[in-house]
């Protein structure tokens, strides 16, 4: 891998889930691929969308126990700007797919959904534009739900792992409905309101996108090139790891290069879809009521995760009110990649081994 290819990774891995780095499907995991169509589907805004496409890919089969009751579907939610094609690349399907491996897909029934406003689900970018329903992540849960539920026919999950937004789902799930798994695991978030510097960066790339003139309300015609490339620059930020950066971009030529090829990386982005994905973070807040989550929690954050820093000491004063949690906060190795080491399984697979042997029956 290149030098460029290597930090594009880094970086679309840790928020944004490029559509290069998505493409490195290994071949020797074909996933299925279909739409459910949730038809006049309520979101909490009271606004409503008479047919919401849930795009989604499985791999493996499903296994019934005696009363036909599917037993071995688990469900991976992506991050924001992702969709469940990343869980196709190597450092992640890889290291977990395999036989004999954690989730062997000869086991289990893997389940990848492409979120509300992601992949090839139901976005503003389809042609509504800035009229597309403002959706949060309660929407998102709630859909993700009927997918699971109505679409594929699962009433129980064996486990639901999630990463970055994909994290912060899994508390939500596991409060709305507490009885549908055997376990969570969530990596990198934290279950609190979105504040602090987080809230802030994120408000910045909003306010960047509706404040160019070129963005016309959502009705551009083509896209805001100065928000995006502003845009850009806080993912990279958000996306980054100092270690792996230093080693990655050693020189100061190789890191003018990288920051002069953000146009090139921007070009990806939809200005509409990308400002509905940050915005429906919100008013997500799940700590009034961690308690209701009854599920074993494998809860695992890395030090040196730019959106969930270990400094704020939140994540350790939260585990404790999980009825049946563990926090675990990765030190920084040459094996973490900031807040994207939620992908490279290879950092954190003991503890899904230890969660799913403490979580069977």
């Amino acid at each position: 891998m290149t030098l460029s290819a290597r930090v594009v990774s880094l970086v679309a891995v840790a928020f944004l889930a490029s559509a290069s780095l998505c493409a490195q499907t290994p071949s020797q995991y074909p996933a299925t691929e279909g739409d459910y169509v949730a038809h006049n589907f309520k979101f909490k805004s009271g606004e409503e969308l008479p047919e919401l496409r849930l795009h989604y890919k499985t791999l493996g089969k499903p296994e019934r126990d005696a009363q036909g009751r599917i037993k071995n579907a688990v469900l991976i939610l992506h991050g924001t700007g992702g969709s469940g094609q990343q869980f196709l690349v190597a450092q992640f399907a890889g290291e977990l797919y395999g036989p004999g491996q954690l989730l062997d897909i000869n086991k289990y029934f893997i389940i990848l959904p492409d979120g509300i406003g992601h992949g090839k689900s139901s976005k503003p970018s389809d042609g509504m534009h800035a009229h597309f329903p403002a959706y949060d992540y309660d929407d998102m849960v709630a859909a993700q739900h009927l997918l699971v539920t109505e679409g594929l026919g699962v009433q129980h999950l064996r486990l639901i792992l999630g990463t970055s937004m994909g994290c912060m789902h899994s508390f939500v799930w596991g409060e709305t409905y507490p009885d549908f798994m055997d376990a969570l695991m969530p990596l990198a978030c934290l279950p609190v309101q979105i504040a602090g510097r987080n809230r802030v960066w994120r408000k910045m790339l909003m306010d960047a996108i509706r404040d160019d003139p070129a963005w016309t309300g959502g009705e551009y015609k083509e896209e805001p090139k100065q928000a995006l490339l502003t845009a850009e620059d806080f993912l990279v930020i958000a996306g980054s790891a100092p270690l792996l950066m230093q080693k990655t971009l050693p020189t100061r030529d190789a890191a003018d290069k990288y920051a002069e090829d953000a146009e090139k990386r921007a070009a990806a982005l939809d200005a509409n879809d990308l400002l509905y994905q940050v915005n429906a973070s919100r008013n997500y807040d799940p700590s009034p009521q961690l308690e209701k989550i009854t599920a074993p929690v494998m809860w695992i954050n890395s030090a040196d995760d730019f959106i969930n820093p270990p400094e704020l000491g939140i994540a350790e004063k939260e585990s404790k009110r999980l009825k049946n949690g563990t926090f675990i906060l990765l030190p920084i190795s040459d094996q973490t990649h900031g807040h994207g080491t939620h992908t490279w399984a290879v950092v954190w697979q003991s503890y899904l081994k230890q969660l799913l042997d403490e979580s069977a029956h």
